[in-house]
């Protein structure tokens, strides 16, 4: 009897055993199975915040499509979106935080906010003077000095700047672009470029809104179509004869000939050159009567001195900030109060201007200026930055997020993408 009761107490130790074992094989299934269920589930809200993400975008470049092309100004519907605070704007709501149609289970839905930033807005780096560099807030000498040598092509320093050698000899050694910057986060490669610079306090937070940061002053894609406000490709005034001046422009005969007699001596840099001392008409001569400001303010918009189709780094006065504007004007006070002058001008308008010599016509900087500048300026865009933002449901809580940002130019037919960039969901 004592052998069996020995036998019943070894298999009540081994169920008990089994039970044990059995228990822990389950929490470890059931273990891994909620790992399972959490990646699944991250993967599903990647996905979403993905596709939210690209119908954002896709807003809007619908809506940049649709705008008028006669100017572009912070008045445009496309501007509505420079903004992810929806007491910003009586429109805002229909950019921020737009649901999309839910999924099979409660809270699957997904949120898209989007923005749209003017490249043209900004100062470009691959023709930027070392003085307008030096304009934006927070530049030094030597930053400014390596970013014109990080883009010439050969391999002198420019004053302070680091050449090839430098970036060679760093512990990850590169080589220098030694060509116009591709992107404008190549900048982060310059001597002395840190991220703090480049993007502030704010760089981790999405936000449309400026920052403080040069990412918010600088851009290396803008550009001007060499076309006026109609559509119409401009007159090279370094090329066209006297009677395509007359015929195109509306000159008169003695207007057209000066323009043609007066640039055998040498071409016109800047269409700023047509403006005669003083800017009053002055009587006939042998070579005919120069331009007076009333005819030039006419013309402005119809001609150019360049040749092709597109003109690169030109800065849009009408959505340019004052920060922007003053360090084209190579900073400092004076600047700072014509940039002042030249925003508050544009706020009252009903429409953005047309012609980059409302500037000059209506007082808000010399003739001096105008003609140091107007090669820089221009009124229209093509050229913009979309951000969106997307956040995943999960259930009452807010899941995944992922932010997208594209540059694209939609000069072209369909829009062509410059840069995109997809930062890491949470």
């Amino acid at each position: 009897m004592r052998d069996n009761g020995d036998k019943k107490g070894l298999v009540l130790v081994a169920v008990l055993w089994l039970v044990v074992v059995l228990m822990a094989i389950v929490a470890v299934l059931g273990r891994q199975a909620r790992l399972d269920m959490k990646v699944t589930m991250a993967r599903m809200e990647g996905i979403r915040c993905r596709w939210a993400c690209r119908g954002g975008i896709e807003k809007a470049i619908g809506v940049l499509n649709e705008d008028t092309r006669e100017s572009d100004s912070l008045i445009d519907t496309w501007s509505i979106l420079r903004s992810t605070t929806k007491d910003e704007s009586d429109n805002a709501e229909e950019f921020n935080d737009v649901a999309l149609s839910t999924g099979p289970l409660s809270g699957e839905g997904c949120l898209f906010s989007v923005g749209v930033v003017d490249e043209a807005s900004k100062l470009n780096i691959n023709i930027a003077t070392k003085e307008q560099l030096m304009g934006l807030p927070n530049m030094v000498e030597d930053i400014a000095d390596s970013i014109i040598s990080w883009r010439d092509s050969n391999d002198t320093a420019s004053g302070l700047g680091a050449v090839s050698g430098y970036y060679e000899n760093l512990p990850f050694g590169y080589r220098s672009r030694k060509g116009p910057f591709k992107t404008i986060r190549e900048l982060l490669l310059v001597k002395g470029v840190t991220e703090d610079l480049m993007f502030n306090v704010q760089r981790s937070t999405f936000n449309v809104q400026r920052s403080g940061g040069w990412i918010e002053y600088l851009t290396c894609y803008s550009y001007d179509n060499n076309k006026d406000a109609s559509g119409n490709t401009r007159v090279n005034v370094n090329t066209a004869d006297q009677n395509e001046l007359q015929t195109s422009l509306g000159l008169n005969r003695s207007n057209a000939r000066w323009i043609v007699e007066n640039r055998n001596n040498k071409q016109y840099q800047s269409i700023a050159d047509l403006i005669s001392q003083g800017g009053s008409q002055t009587a006939p001569t042998d070579t005919g009567s120069p331009l007076d400001l009333q005819t030039f303010y006419q013309i402005a918009d119809k001609i150019t001195v360049a040749s092709g189709g597109k003109v690169s780094g030109k800065v849009n006065i009408n959505t340019a900030s004052d920060v922007v504007l003053a360090a084209l004007l190579g900073g400092g006070d004076e600047a700072e109060q014509i940039a002042g002058g030249i925003v508050n001008y544009r706020n009252n308008l009903a429409a953005g201007m047309e012609s980059i010599a409302e500037v000059l016509q209506a007082g808000l900087m010399s003739t001096d200026t105008f003609k140091r500048v107007a090669n820089y300026l221009t009124t229209r865009s093509d050229v913009y930055t979309v951000r969106s933002f997307s956040t995943a449901g999960r259930g009452s809580n807010s899941g995944a997020t992922l932010q997208t940002e594209v540059v694209v130019d939609r000069s072209a037919n369909p829009c062509e993408v410059l840069y995109w960039y997809e930062g890491v969901s949470n």
